[in-house]
């Protein structure tokens, strides 16, 4: 089994910035793509961002030019840069892992607990 372990949402006035962090634990060797999902009140569920071991990634069309992602494969942690941040970004972000990698709008076999990003003045 894999854990995965976010930190880093919170509160942000908009065009603010926020680093989510997520560390993988674990079963953690097989684990090729890691990512972002995220979901707001009455949404349905959207990937914003992945990256595979190899250096592969992946940008929702929604946040391209706002958002980056990045890995450190040598402790497990896969981190989601958000700039600009707007008050339609708000929503529960989803660490998640597969042994695959594919990116793209697809699922994912293993799931952090989700943390909270508030986007509010």
């Amino acid at each position: 089994q894999v854990h995965l372990e976010e930190s880093g949402g919170g509160l942000v006035q908009p065009g603010g910035s926020l680093r989510l962090s997520c560390a993988a634990s674990g079963n953690y060797f097989a684990i090729n793509a890691m990512g972002w999902f995220r979901q707001a009140p009455g949404e349905q569920r959207e990937v914003v961002a992945a990256v595979t071991s190899g250096g592969r990634s992946y940008i929702g069309d929604s946040v391209q030019g706002r958002f980056t992602i990045s890995r450190d494969n040598a402790n497990n942690t896969v981190y989601l840069q958000m700039n600009g941040l707007r008050p339609e970004h708000a929503a529960v972000y989803y660490c998640n892992a597969d042994h695959s990698s594919n990116l793209g709008q697809v699922e994912y076999e293993f799931w952090g607990q989700g943390t909270q990003v508030t986007v509010s003045s």
